[in-house]
C-alpha cells in the first residue's frame, strides 16, 4: 500500500513564516496530516486493482462491441429520419 509523507515540520515553519501564530500553524499541520492520512488508505488504486480492472473489462469486450454497433445503428437510423423529415 502507498503512503503519502507529508512534512510537518517544514510545512509549520512556512507558515510562521508567512506569520501565522505557533498554534495556529501546529493545529493546521495536524489536520492537513489527519486529512492526508485518512484519504491514502481510503482512495490510492494500486497496480493490483488496475490489473483486475484491465481483467474485467477484457472479460466485457464482446460485449462492448456490440453495444456499439447498436448503438451506431440506432444513430444511423435517428440521423434517417430526422433528414427524411426535413428533406
Amino acid at each position: 500500500m502507498s503512503t503519502v509523507t507529508f512534512d510537518t515540520l517544514k510545512f509549520v515553519e512556512r507558515l510562521r513564516e508567512s506569520g501565522m501564530s505557533d498554534a495556529q500553524a501546529k493545529a493546521i499541520a495536524e489536520a492537513q496530516a489527519q486529512a492526508f492520512a485518512e484519504t491514502s488508505s481510503n482512495s490510492l488504486t494500486t497496480k493490483q486493482d488496475v490489473s483486475r480492472l484491465e481483467l474485467k473489462l477484457a472479460e466485457h469486450d464482446g460485449e462492448f462491441k456490440l453495444i456499439r454497433w447498436v448503438m451506431g445503428l440506432v444513430l444511423g437510423g435517428v440521423v434517417a429520419l430526422v433528414l427524411k423529415a426535413f428533406f
